[in-house]
């Protein structure tokens, strides 16, 4: 029996995605629930997963194509029908996918548009792909050897020149893109500013080195920094609304709940998780939702859902070896939050120099709606929490 593999079912705020891979090829047996393939939205990278035990018979959507919510992108054999039927089969079907090749039906979209731009037929070209298909290697090979022009565009992987000064270009990701986007967006559509203090986290470092193990023992999560500066940041929120509202137009949009949002840096790019109703969790609840949005993000599966909404954001360059920077505003949101490495420095206190350490804090604010006394005010107040404990504590 034959199974239609679908794209995941998109939510309303995502249009459509782009096939990133395949991990399996055609013919391949594979495993119910095993990784067929992914697709890339502006947002995520999803999971394809394989209904039952089967082969992958047919790709219908190559890698690098558009595909909308639920739309059919391979063909699924299931693994009641032998392994010997399914060789027959593609032994059957060998022989037209021979012919395909000169009709151009089985190349890949950049294949097609290199030998498009370079008014090369499919047949003139060495294949070496899978059922002697042409890729997009064997026509930039073929390119070289005929001492032909390479017409460079977006999809097609530059080459070594004639030097020897080798070079790669490759599409830019779609997540990377969305990321680029709205970062260009946000500077030019915001009036953005940045005011710095810093912070004196001996307390802090105190209170882990105390009960960090007993912390642990008992909720199953280290105690790190982050955990503080949300709660610090709750507060903070609660005591300047502004701050955590954001700009819809000509209106003002006041939330009346606090949704953090921790950058987290991965391989595909920087995303937001958004840790929801940070106001009425605990300590213990924040460090196990950073921990559990930490490895979700390390192994790609980080949801849309987890990612939606948020009315302030937090980011750590520190956790990198950054002293200090601007952080970059994480739109429609009013504010953001950096942090930076702890660093020993001599500083005074009580009019004495001892050395402490310091971190360096950086808020980036839309000075639309804004003014310098509520954000410096509100950063102010983030530091004295954090420098007195008992304030998180307190609720002061």
């Amino acid at each position: 029996m034959t199974i239609e593999i679908k794209s995941p079912t998109f939510p309303e705020s995502v249009s459509d995605g782009t096939v990133a891979s395949w991990l399996k090829k055609e013919g391949e047996s594979v495993s119910q629930d095993e990784v067929v393939a992914e697709i890339e939205t502006d947002k995520v990278v999803l999971e394809v997963v394989a209904p039952i035990d089967g082969i992958l018979s047919q790709i219908i959507k190559a890698e690098g194509e558009i595909v909308n919510s639920s739309e059919v992108i391979g063909i699924f054999i299931e693994s009641s029908s032998t392994l010997e039927e399914s060789l027959q089969t593609n032994e059957v079907k060998e022989e037209p996918r021979k012919e395909l090749k000169n009709t151009d039906k089985k190349l890949g979209p950049a294949t097609k548009k290199i030998l498009a731009e370079n008014k090369i037929a499919a047949s003139d070209v060495k294949s070496s792909g899978k059922d002697n298909r042409v890729t997009k290697a064997d026509v930039i090979n073929h390119l070289e050897s005929s001492s032909s022009p390479l017409v460079r565009n977006e999809d097609a992987p530059s080459t070594t020149s004639l030097s020897n000064r080798p070079e790669k270009r490759v599409a830019m990701s779609r997540l990377r893109s969305t990321i680029a986007k709205r970062l260009v967006s946000v500077k030019q559509e915001t009036a953005m500013l940045t005011t710095f203090n810093e912070v004196d986290m001996l307390p802090i470092k105190e209170l882990r080195a105390k009960y960090g193990q007993e912390f642990l023992k008992q909720h199953s999560v280290k105690l790190g920094f982050m955990g503080f500066f949300v709660i610090a940041a709750v507060q903070a929120l609660k005591k300047f609304p502004l701050v955590n509202a954001s700009i819809d137009g000509a209106d003002i949009v006041y939330h009346g709940f606090q949704d953090i949002g921790v950058a987290v840096s991965t391989e595909r790019g920087l995303v937001v998780p958004i840790i929801k109703d940070s106001d009425t969790k605990s300590l213990p609840e924040i460090e196990k939702s950073i921990l559990e949005y930490s490895e979700k993000a390390r192994d790609g599966k980080l949801g849309i859902e987890d990612m939606q909404g948020g009315t302030f954001t937090i980011s750590n360059g520190g956790i990198f070896g950054s002293l200090l920077s601007t952080p970059i505003l994480n739109a429609p949101q009013t504010a953001i939050l950096g942090m930076h490495s702890i660093q020993d420095r001599p500083v005074a206190i009580n009019g004495e120099v001892v050395i402490r350490p310091m971190m360096y804090l950086a808020m980036s604010y839309d000075h639309r709606l804004l003014d310098g006394k509520e954000a410096v005010s509100f950063l102010v107040s983030i530091k004295e929490q954090l420098e007195s404990p008992e304030r998180l504590l307190l609720n002061l």
